[in-house]
């Protein structure tokens, strides 16, 4: 493991969703979400910025936070079809009439929300992983 850093590790990286893993040789790879396609890219390079906090652009996450913005961030820059996009769209939905309405969303809507994106996160890891995508891991929510 990597000294000093407890692995795996959560980030908000300039408002993109950013993990470190362990790798089998005691290392460390940087995983960063794509805006492009939800997969994750390898980004070693900024491995450095992360770790040592140097910006102000970067924000650890617990891995309940982390699958969160992960799914905050692929609703709002994906777009689709299929089951993974409705539940995309449902968020919205619970969203729009909170916001429609001039109101917070309910303790029950955020529950809602939580529950769904917690869901997505899964489905969508698991379909990454199945295409070989290196990075996915849909663990992460199942532990949370």
């Amino acid at each position: 493991m990597v000294e000093g850093l407890s692995l795996p590790s959560y980030y908000l990286y300039y408002q993109s969703p950013v993990k470190i893993v362990e790798t089998p040789d005691g290392g460390a790879r940087v995983w960063r979400v794509s805006i492009d396609t939800g997969g994750w890219h390898e980004k070693n390079e900024i491995f450095a910025e992360i770790t040592l906090g140097v910006g102000g652009e970067v924000f650890r996450r617990t891995p309940e936070e982390f699958v969160q913005e992960v799914e905050r961030f692929r609703a709002h820059y994906l777009e689709g079809d299929g089951p993974i996009f409705a539940l995309y769209e449902t968020v919205q939905a619970v969203r729009d009439v909170a916001k429609a309405e001039d109101r917070h969303l309910t303790a029950k809507e955020r529950a809602l929300i939580h529950g769904i994106r917690k869901r997505t996160f899964v489905m969508f890891e698991e379909q990454l992983r199945a295409a070989g995508d290196l990075g996915a891991d849909p663990d992460i929510a199942r532990a949370v």
